[in-house]
């Protein structure tokens, strides 16, 4: 049966608390969900925990070039840690600490933890004696020891020493275990030293094993304390379904071998965590997140898959996925959290979130996920300052794929409630989805009502539950096979090559009308496949699939159909290559109309709240003065022009900045409310637009609102085949590029260049979106997928930028990356190269001015 979602709002008194019901879609429930009573969350805005700490949004090899990831999506995420290779390392052929440390201050990054084992090129690493890698510590400490930010990095001498070097560490004869933790204390000390004799004031961490191991650190730390060498940061994995029942008693067993010691509460640091089942899933990292948050410690996602895709949260270089969008609610939370009370505390697949109060912005907000069903979110002690009525906002993010793009999260419900008289909001959620997340915002109502939310009907349907021809089911990422891909209902269909092979899915929708149909997919045929889609047997229409890493590393394809009333069969046959099929989402379709309240955006400075007003999100106004600035994450389907209004008043000019480049100006309206609006260039994916106030008042923003759909209109394309080419550079055929060709073999000399000529009507600031293949990928000794990103220097009238291009996992899946240029009115000379190796291949640019 599909797992069909509807909506419905009201408002009622339950027990002497304000009741809002939300109800939610439900898009991958995996069972029907029975208990007696209802479970409840509980969350007290009078218990502090203490400053939020955002400790838990680090990434192991999430960067791997500057660029990739794009900042659009690094710099919303204000991202603690990051652990990344030794300087020059050959354990994989990016991450470098170095080469990724611009472009991690750039976007306010913190602290670059060096794992310096990786400077070998194997796995497990090539044991070459002792006096081997102290020379190689020598070289990468003193490499860093010559920086100026040579105090941003933490060094992490021994990486999972007792799966590496030093084995007899995990066993249980005592005498190899001696033997092994004398040998590991022994090079400890040494590598210890060498680090502190060129940085005296070095931090280091450790001591890094797979997992907590009392024996080792019972005997380790009173050690490392009585000789000196005691580690500035404690680290160990947390990477099995386990973890998230066991890691509080592990943080708990460690603080006593602490105090036992005498040893000061030293920092931790869980510098490996979750599983590929996790990864990409928003209700299994708020899971993980809320574990290592509310107690306080730092924690970096595992590295399973490839390097530069924040550990498979983000799509494409700009392009977030599900997960990208909690990382960013999390990185939102501001203030303190307060104690929230799960109905299971530390129990593996379990509803757990985090709550937050920031009483100077007087708003609340609470994140979590993990379950199927309802869940009542009891809300207590909100503060007086609130006021007696409050907006509460429910948004979803759900579960996209490791590569299915995902839109800003749905708003399911804004609701005005009284807060009761014992100080209680209660938000009952009906039909949550397990693999979603979800958000709850409460702050002061203002004088309006918010505008209502307004889903569009939706329904999941499972491949394995559908009429299979040619395909077999197989079974995927679960708590028993925690190394599996995530994937809806934990089954999908694949063996689909027969010339037969078809899955058929019986939907039913409650109206005629167009209904978006997504699929959820994944290719590792070696280049893009095709299936046809038919509708009760009618005429067959092309769905393409983009490649992506693996069978089971999911994507989404969508394509618009129309339905009749009542009940359909669609059926998915086999077409060119081959695909293995997961679910498909079948939504109404609707005008794009996206509210992004000011009260929500990433501030700096120190701006007031107004929520005299509810404004159109329900969130109040946000007030600017000439310090202050508010950057929205504003997504984008599809690269083109939208209607972007900004409500807002001011006593003074304000801007509106996008990529770096002033595009709007927002005159002063002498307090009165305004709607201005605007025609904006969007790339795919997420898109920064900055308020900022450069000179005298103050701008009080409520909203930006994107409508209406992408246009193209005022796009200029050129075809890389026409393009100048110099050296060896060289058109080839190619029936996914756009023409059918497309230009290789640009760079590995200064020579190999390839030329556009680009018309500008006018001067200023350009999107120029490239169309490349990339697959270049390095042989590997390890488990990860070793993909290259390419560069290309772009120079444009003579001035030139370095631009990564992110692999797209064939040299026949073509994406865009966008490029943000400065034109001059008239033919602008834009040049592609690089002396040192080859660039990506190019299909096409487009170029397009900012502001339209």
């Amino acid at each position: 049966m599909p797992r069909t979602e509807h909506r419905s709002r009201k408002t009622r008194l339950l027990m002497g608390a304000v009741t809002v019901t939300a109800a939610l879609i439900g898009t991958a429930v995996t069972g029907p969900y029975a208990q007696a009573a209802t479970p409840q969350i509980t969350v007290d805005l009078a218990q502090s925990t203490g400053a939020v700490m955002h400790g838990a949004n680090g990434t192991l090899y999430g960067l791997s070039d500057d660029g990739v990831p794009g900042d659009e999506l690094v710099a919303p995420l204000h991202m603690t840690t990051v652990i990344q290779k030794a300087p020059d390392g050959a354990q994989h052929p990016n991450g470098d600490a170095l080469a990724i440390k611009a472009g991690y201050d750039r976007n306010g990054g913190g602290e670059v933890h060096i794992y310096m084992q990786d400077v070998y090129a194997q796995w497990p690493y090539e044991n070459l004696g002792l006096s081997d890698y102290l020379a190689k510590v020598d070289t990468m400490v003193r490499k860093v020891a010559a920086r100026p930010d040579a105090d941003d990095f933490v060094w992490v001498p021994f990486n999972e020493p007792d799966g590496n070097w030093y084995p007899g560490l995990g066993s249980s004869d005592s005498t190899k275990y001696t033997n092994a933790l004398n040998s590991f204390k022994s090079d400890w000390t040494t590598v210890y030293k060498k680090i502190r004799s060129i940085i005296p004031d070095a931090r280091i961490a450790g001591p890094n094993e797979t997992r907590y191991d009392g024996r080792l650190m019972g005997d380790f730390y009173p050690w490392a304390k009585a000789n000196g060498v005691l580690p500035d940061i404690t680290t160990w994995h947390e990477l099995g379904p386990g973890s998230l029942s066991d890691f509080e008693s592990h943080l708990a067993a460690y603080r006593a071998i602490e105090k036992k010691a005498g040893i000061a509460e030293l920092p931790v640091s869980i510098n490996e965590y979750g599983n590929r089942r996790d990864q990409s899933v928003p209700g299994q990292m708020i899971q993980w997140m809320s574990l290592f948050e509310r107690n306080k410690v730092y924690a970096d996602q595992a590295y399973w898959n490839i390097a530069g895709n924040l550990n498979d949260n983000n799509a494409q270089t700009n392009i977030p996925n599900g997960t990208w969008w909690l990382l960013r609610w999390y990185a939102g939370l501001t203030g303190d959290t307060v104690k929230l009370t799960p109905p299971q505390a530390n129990t593996i697949d379990t509803v757990q979130g985090i709550a937050s109060l920031d009483s100077g912005r007087r708003q609340a907000q609470v994140l979590l996920g993990g379950t199927s069903g309802t869940v009542d979110t009891v809300i207590k002690n909100v503060p007086k300052r609130f006021g007696t009525k409050v907006n509460v906002t429910v948004e979803r993010t759900g579960w996209t794929g490791y590569e299915g793009a995902a839109a800003a999260p749905s708003v399911v419900s804004r609701t005005t409630a009284t807060v009761a008289a014992n100080g209680s909001v209660t938000v009952p959620l009906t039909g949550l989805d397990a693999m979603s997340a979800y958000r709850i915002t409460l702050n002061p109502a203002g004088s309006s009502a918010p505008e209502a939310a307004s889903l569009p009907w939706s329904a999941s349907y499972e491949a394995e539950s559908a009429a299979i021809t040619g395909g077999t089911v197989y079974s995927q990422g679960s708590v028993s096979n925690p190394y599996g891909f995530a994937t809806s209902g934990t089954k999908d269909v694949g063996s689909l090559n027969q010339a037969t092979s078809k899955v058929a899915f019986t939907v039913d929708v409650p109206k005629t009308g167009t209904y978006d149909v997504n699929v959820f997919y994944g290719n590792q045929s070696g280049g893009p496949a095709t299936q046809t889609l038919t509708v009760d047997g009618g005429s067959p229409r092309t769905v393409t699939y983009g490649s992506t890493l693996n069978w089971t590393y999911r994507a989404t394809a969508s394509v618009p159909v129309t339905l009749t009333a009542g009940r359909h069969t669609l059926t998915l046959a086999k077409g060119t290559n081959e695909v293995t099929l997961d679910k498909i989402d079948v939504t109404a379709s609707t005008a794009p109309d996206a509210v992004y309240p000011a009260t929500y955006a990433d501030i700096s400075g120190s701006p007031s709240y107004d929520y005299s007003a509810a404004g159109a999100g329900g969130a109040g106004a946000l007030i600017l003065d000439t310090q202050d600035k508010a950057a929205f994450d504003v997504y984008a389907p599809a690269d083109g022009y939208y209607t972007v209004h900004a409500d807002y008043s001011s006593t003074g000019e304000a801007t509106l900045s996008l990529d770096g480049a002033r595009a709007a100006t927002l005159a002063a309206t002498q307090g009165q409310v305004t709607d201005k609006v605007l025609r904006l260039y969007l790339s795919a994916g997420n898109n920064r637009i900055t308020a900022a106030v450069p000179g005298g008042g103050s701008v009080s923003l409520r909203d930006l609102r994107v409508t209406g759909a992408v246009s193209t209109t005022g796009v200029a394309t050129y075809e890389a085949e026409d393009a100048a080419r110099a050296g060896t550079a060289s058109v080839s055929a190619n029936s996914w590029a756009s023409g059918g060709k497309y230009v290789g073999h640009v760079g590995l000399g200064s020579g190999n260049t390839l030329t556009f000529q680009v018309n500008a009507p006018s001067a200023g600031r350009y999107v120029m979106n490239v169309r490349y293949a990339n697959n270049e990928v390095a042989g590997s000794g390890n488990y990860n997928t070793n993909v290259i990103s390419r560069a290309a220097d772009i120079t444009v009238n003579g001035t030139a930028q370095r631009v990564m291009f992110r692999n797209s996992y064939s040299w026949s899946n073509f994406w865009d990356l966008p490029v943000p240029v400065t034109l001059k009115a008239g033919v602008n000379t834009v040049s592609f190269g690089n002396a040192a190796a080859y660039a990506p291949d190019v299909d096409k640019v487009t170029v397009a001015p900012l502001n339209g």
